[in-house]
Order: C-alpha cells, then structure tokens, then sequence
C-alpha cells in the first residue's frame, strides 16, 4: 500500500506539495470516489486512480539525472514567451521528469531533475540541511563587513536569509568573485543577498549540492546521477523523514 501523496508523486504529476493540493482541490478520484483525504491508502495494483478524470499509473523507476544548465534558458517545459527552455537540451524521457527546485534565467549550472516527488520535496526543504554552493561574480570590491553581513543573514523584504558560509576568492576595483553555500533556496535569494549590500550580480553559477558536484560536465550537457550520489541523496533526506 502507498500513501495517496507519494503515489501521485511517482505518477510525475510533480512535488509531493503539489500534489496534495490536487488531492485538496477535489481534482483526485479512487475507484471513481472523490478523495480529499490525504491519509488515504493506495494498492498500485488493484486501485484505479483518475486526475481531472485521467487514469494515472504508479511509476517504480526513479530516474535521476543532472544537467549543467546554461545561461538563457527557463526551468519549464513550456514558456509563454517562447525562450528556450531546460527541455530543449534534454532526451525525449526527460520531458517526464521535473526539476528539483529552480535556477533562473540568467543563471547557470548544476540542475538535478526526477520523477521522484517525494524526494524533490525533501532535497529542497532545509530541514535536511542540504547545502548548495554557488560560484558568484558581482560588480565592485566586496568588503569584510558586507560578508559578515552575508554570513548572518540578510533581512530581505519578507524574511531573514538563515547563515550562510561566504568565502571570498578574489577581489578588485572592478568585480569580485565570491563562493556562497546556503541550505534554503528561495526565489532569487542570493542576487536579492547581494542587492542588499549593494552589490549587482554579474554571473551566478551553482557548483554543487550536497555531494554532488557539477565537475567538468559540460555546459548544456547531461548526465545520470551515479549510483554513490543516489545513496547520499537517499540518506541524507531518510534521517529526518518522520519529521517533516
């Protein structure tokens, strides 16, 4: 038996959060009666599950991949201003996987992508403490007393970045050439970080998460997750799981 969320997850109907409010909004029938409860159990095997009245399947492969994404593309798979998109550099079975949280447009680097929703929904709660590390280029000469700030948390508008490790790799008049790990991942948080202390973003770059690291793979180029990096990922999101 498999709980309604986490079946709806495998179907690649995306995060486990956005399925249950598909569940919420009445959209999820069982054996042709509207379910709203989020407790409910589901046999893969005998059970009939419709969304907006299509039948959905259980899915058992997990699939796991990382793109190195370039510049200029959107993490969707359909914009409504026609620029190019993540999907475009990927395989035709990729269309079926969703990306585990976001990188915008005018940043680049490493993306992980899966058909595991529940595993997507913990890999970006910061409750798993999983970090994420940024190669950062501003406009300016970074000063101590702004990474301080940056370390501390910056108050942004509607909330207070949590500390953050910020190392400072070189520096001049012109630019300066930052690596930032954070375990959140808010909409845009480390250009609106920087904004806050004056500074403009000239590139952003993610590096790493957790474990896994972009290396040399490159730009635009794809890759299955190895097995090593699965298990981390496996472990690390499992200790915490009863809690969230």
């Amino acid at each position: 038996m498999v709980r309604i969320n986490k079946y709806l997850a495998s179907c690649e109907l995306g995060s486990r959060r956005k399925v249950e409010e598909l569940v919420n909004k009445g959209c999820v029938s069982v054996n042709n009666l509207i379910c709203k409860d989020l407790s409910t159990q589901i046999d893969p095997t005998n059970d009939i599950v419709r969304v907006n009245n299509k039948i959905v399947k259980y899915n058992h492969q997990k699939l796991f991949i990382l793109l190195n994404k370039p510049r200029g593309y959107v993490v969707t798979k359909k914009d409504e201003y026609d620029r190019k998109t993540i999907y475009d550099l990927l395989p035709e079975f990729a269309s079926k996987l969703h990306p585990v949280g976001r990188l915008d447009f005018e940043s680049e680097g490493l993306l992980l992508l899966t058909n595991d929703g529940n595993m997507t929904n913990r890999i970006t709660h910061p409750v798993y403490n999983i970090e994420k590390s940024y190669k950062v280029i501003v406009k300016g000469k970074m000063e101590m007393d702004k990474i301080i700030q940056l370390r501390n948390g910056i108050q942004l508008e509607k909330y207070k970045t949590q500390t953050a490790k910020v190392y400072l790799k070189n520096s001049s008049e012109e630019k300066s050439e930052l690596k930032i790990t954070i375990k959140e991942g808010k909409n845009r948080q480390i250009r609106k970080m920087l904004d806050a202390v004056g500074h403009e973003v000239i590139s952003l770059k993610r590096i790493q998460i957790g474990q896994i690291k972009l290396d040399k793979l490159p730009i635009g180029s794809w890759r299955f997750l190895k097995d090593i990096e699965i298990l981390y990922l496996l472990k690390q999101t499992k200790i915490k799981e009863t809690k969230v």
